[in-house]
């Protein structure tokens, strides 16, 4: 293709013939002359809401070839309501910015110089009158994204700003070609019983010229040929025991060649199209309420988080920034990446790069928190993108599951629609009827679910967490984190807690002095309902009141990190019975106060390390558990499948999601303050690959003298988990002590601090000292005697004194104190 992305400018308000970079946005283009502030910063975002009241028009000339029969103008994406003129001449109009379109321009093109205009409507204009038309739905948020086929978050979200874009967002160029053109490839990789691997490979064709083409394909040395008069074609391909694709930590992601061509009878190559594809069986389980994804008919237990757009504007996000992000998930043992509805349908970079590192992929279509219309001028768009991006992405292996939707199941029933719908539509169709029939006809091996959550049957409730998957915000919203021990789910698709984002971070991008929790930027910046006030209730119930903002910005971001590895470790001491946890969420689009792990800066917050900890492929927890009936003598190990029914004194937990059998040998103690051992057992269990074993403790470590100078401390090796028997805010901690040593070692920082006093949460925050610093860990209690090292990285040398004294090194210790 012949890309026009030269000379483009933008027109629209008072704005004239501005240069744009495509693709791109008219926000960029703006930002890039000058024209507006960078609307991430301070309180800048509320300055351009004109921006998507207004229409725009992009403009530029090109000089064609003009030797094909056939030219095509390409749009791979247009955002959203545009009408394109060529040479003065309507070439066609789009409503829809999930899917691409493509103009026979050949009868407008001229000798020449060619002007070729792309004029967008106002998307707020266009969706508000397609309401108008069809009749409100409810929404979780006051703004039309349901009545526009549009990313949804750009009208604003809980975590993102109100930026609603217009412009040429993907590719556009000319195609040339004669004869036959491949217009569809859909390649299904399948692996049968006794291990050969199959490739159906689909093709359509558009043309334009009728007389015979050749259609290759070849993958993995196998080579299928057929002549073709019509436009549709199957060629198959079997390979014997071909190297599986297999997901992280299961073995190596390996990826095949698959080549399609089509050829004039003379052999005159006319198209081709290349994708790196895998073999693997993938299944959803969901016999007896269950929801267990297998892939190459091994339970995987999901170890997942909820991605959104990791940029509002798409232009910025490069294939090297999703690698950066995909690392930071690797590093924190993520196996799984869900791609919200409200965003996009992921790049072919996204998708190519989780086919390369192992990551299972499961996508959204496009619908989010809302009750969307069934009627045109939605309807045939809806089944237009729901049609193109089935077939764009079913070739990546990373993709494992299809689902409906976004939480629109469950506020059908539970957030008041009924009344205000008055029988209207509201998407059920799309969930139950037309998307899983696209999913059967086109991409027939991957499962489908109707939504997330979604209990597997419409006579249930949606969000019941005993059957199919289900959403858990009642922690967040209303209650406190300790109740996720309460629940027994089969497996959790959100939950999440927020945290303000690195200080780094908030120092850019606000210029509030002094910052506050609630001064003006801040305010701006978090957009949660009463997230404020949910923050400081979580604080309450478990941390001591912070004295200013350092404190609080520690504390926060402490009892996020506590809160979802809480959630985490319980969901995963449950396995069987609860198979995957995906917490909310991995990235942010700007800088904000939220539930990501990476800011919107990509600084990690201390939540990222407690999740590498707890998505560890082996994990040692103490959960609450009532045993079913007391244990005499000695505590032996009990199977899941008698696991305790109530909240209790602590139990020993392992899970194992390692490949091979793990010898555990504890030790467990019972302690006071200054680390002397008041009780102690040694325990041990073997727990096979994919599974995890309770082990009660005898009650002199699970009772203590004194719950609020006491705790359990379980070792074995290298791994330590803590049981805390009252919470921080009613422990009289002693002041911190300890001695530090500070050494410089192959371009790291070495901070070496040991302990002489107990130390709560300690953890070190050297972008304080310099934005690019990064250390290692967060969140390490230590006992008197203990050494931690941080490893800490930066563009600079840091000053020694700062890097090891308040704010920069932290423990809880030190705000009682």
């Amino acid at each position: 293709m012949n890309h026009l992305h030269n000379g483009w400018t933008i027109s629209g308000g008072d704005v004239s013939d501005l240069p744009a970079n495509v693709p791109g946005c008219v926000h960029t283009a703006l930002l890039a002359a000058g024209r507006i502030e960078d609307p991430y910063l301070d309180e800048n975002e509320t300055k351009l809401a004109w921006i998507g009241r207004t229409s725009w028009e992009y403009a530029t000339t090109f000089t064609p070839e003009l030797g094909a029969p056939r030219i095509d103008l390409v749009c791979a994406g247009l955002d959203t309501v545009a009408t394109i003129e060529l040479n003065g001449r309507e070439v066609g109009r789009t409503a829809n910015m999930h899917r691409g379109y493509r103009f026979d321009v050949r009868p407008f093109l001229t000798e020449g110089t060619n002007s070729l205009k792309i004029k967008f409507d106002s998307p707020y204009v266009y969706a508000e009158d397609v309401r108008s038309h069809l009749g409100d739905r409810p929404n979780a948020y006051a703004e039309p994204f349901n009545f526009i086929r549009k990313q949804a978050c750009n009208f604003g979200w809980d975590w993102g700003p109100t930026l609603v874009t217009s412009g040429i967002w993907q590719p556009i160029g000319l195609h040339s070609w004669s004869v036959a053109r491949l217009a569809e490839v859909r390649p299904q990789a399948t692996v049968a019983a006794d291990g050969t691997g199959r490739v159906e490979v689909r093709v359509r064709l558009e043309r334009a010229a009728e007389e015979p083409v050749t259609i290759t394909a070849s993958v993995a040395g196998r080579r299928a040929q057929a002549t073709v008069d019509g436009i549709e074609a199957l060629l198959i391909l079997t390979v014997d025991d071909p190297e599986l694709w297999w997901p992280r930590g299961f073995g190596d992601a390996v990826l095949h060649d698959l080549d399609v061509a089509v050829s004039t009878a003379g052999g005159e190559q006319l198209d081709s199209w290349h994708r790196r594809i895998g073999f693997r069986k993938v299944r959803v389980d969901t016999a007896g309420d269950a929801f267990t994804l297998f892939v190459n008919d091994v339970p995987i237990f999901v170890r997942g988080v909820n991605w959104i757009p990791d940029d509002v504007f798409a232009d910025r996000i490069t294939r090297a920034r999703l690698h950066d992000r995909f690392v930071q998930a690797a590093d924190a043992n993520v196996n799984f990446l869900r791609v919200w509805g409200g965003g996009r349908y992921e790049s072919e970079d996204f998708y190519e790069l989780a086919d390369e590192m192992g990551f299972l992929v499961g996508q959204d279509f496009l619908f989010a928190c809302a009750a969307y219309p069934e009627e045109e001028p939605l309807a045939a768009e809806v089944e237009a993108e729901a049609r193109e991006n089935v077939v764009r992405l079913s070739s990546h292996p990373s993709l494992v599951l299809w689902t409906g939707n976004n939480e629109n199941i469950w506020g059908h029933e539970d957030w008041d629609w009924k009344a205000p719908l008055a029988g209207r539509t509201w998407g059920a169709g799309y969930y139950f009827d037309l998307l899983p029939r696209i999913v059967a006809e086109l991409d027939p091996s991957r499962p489908y679910w109707p939504g997330s959550p979604y209990s597997g049957d419409q006579n249930r409730h949606p969000n019941d967490p005993a059957a199919g998957t289900t959403h858990i915000w009642d922690v967040w919203n209303t209650d406190d984190y300790t109740k996720y021990a309460a629940y027994r789910p089969r497996f959790v698709a959100e939950f999440g807690f927020q945290a303000p984002p690195a200080y780094a971070t908030l120092k850019r991008a606000l210029s509030d002095h002094p910052l506050a929790p609630d001064s003006p930027g801040m305010a701006h910046h978090q957009k949660a309902i009463g997230g404020d006030q949910k923050l400081e209730r979580g604080l309450a119930n478990h941390l001591p009141a912070p004295g200013d903002f350092d404190d609080w910005h520690y504390l926060t971001q402490l009892n996020q990190a506590r809160a979802v590895a809480f959630g985490i470790e319980h969901f995963r001491s449950l396995r069987p019975l609860c198979m995957g946890s995906i917490m909310w969420q991995l990235n942010d689009c700007w800088p904000v106060t939220s539930w990501a792990a990476v800011d919107g800066d990509a600084r990690k917050k201390p939540l990222w390390y407690a999740m590498r900890d707890a998505y560890a492929d082996r994990l040692l927890t103490l959960q609450p558990r009532a045993a079913a009936a007391p244990v005499a003598g000695g505590p032996d190990p009990v199977d899941q499948g008698e696991i305790f029914t109530a909240p209790g004194a602590p139990a020993l937990i392992a899970v194992n999601d390692g490949r091979t059998p793990w010898a555990v040998d504890a030790t467990v103690t019972r302690r006071n303050l200054n680390g002397d051992v008041l009780a102690a057992s040694f325990l041990t269990a073997t727990v096979a690959p994919g599974s995890a074993v309770t082990i009660p403790l005898p009650t002199d470590l699970t009772t203590p003298g004194d719950p609020a100078t006491e705790l359990v401390v379980a070792e074995s090796g290298d791994d330590r988990t803590w049981w805390f028997f009252a919470e921080d805010k009613d422990i009289a901690w002693p002041a911190p002590a300890f001695t530090t040593e500070v050494t410089e070692e192959d371009g790291s920082t070495k901070v070496a601090v040991t302990a002489t006093s107990i130390l709560r949460a300690l953890t070190l925050y050297p972008d304080r000292l310099d934005p690019s610093a990064e250390t290692d860990r967060a969140g390490v209690t230590l006992l008197p005697g203990d050494t931690v090292t941080f490893t800490v990285t930066s563009d600079r040398p840091l000053d020694e004194k700062a890097l090891t004294t308040r704010p920069v090194l932290r423990c809880v210790n030190d705000i009682t104190n």
